[in-house]
């Protein structure tokens, strides 16, 4: 969809920190996240709510979202995470996405006060990317 930033990223138009790109979906760095290694995974077509995700697209799309989950725990030695879907209401860009975040013991994430941070530059941001990416394969 033209415009959509998400869907540029998808078309390699937009840069992004990407974690993987597959049939299913596309992962990459939030650029603004609330804990470093916070990825979004999106699918390839522009959707905006769940409900709009077809049907048979559901167990694809969630199988990735599992695995990055999986990654982000793994690759980040991360002690769990936090998968979070939001529907229009405070959906900052309307294409389908879900949040992966690295979650610790103590990390001082309290309900949906979600403080946000930045990586330091463009190679830290590639470090977290890769780091996930790698517990992936």
């Amino acid at each position: 969809m033209s415009g959509c930033v998400f869907c540029g990223i998808v078309a390699g138009e937009v840069p992004a920190f990407r974690v993987t790109d597959e049939p299913d979906g596309v992962a990459f760095l939030d650029t603004r996240p609330v804990f470093k290694g916070h990825v979004l995974v999106v699918p390839r077509t522009h959707l905006v709510t769940l409900a709009d995700l077809p049907p048979d697209a559901l167990p694809g799309y969630f199988r990735l979202v599992q695995r990055i989950a999986v990654a982000v725990e793994t690759g980040l030695e991360a002690g769990g995470t936090f998968v979070a879907m939001n529907n229009r209401v405070s959906q900052s860009v309307p294409h389908l996405h879900t949040h992966v975040v690295p979650r610790t013991k103590g990390d001082g994430l309290r309900g949906f006060f979600w403080p946000r941070t930045r990586y330091a530059d463009d190679a830290e941001a590639e470090a977290f990317a890769g780091r996930i990416s790698a517990a992936l394969a």
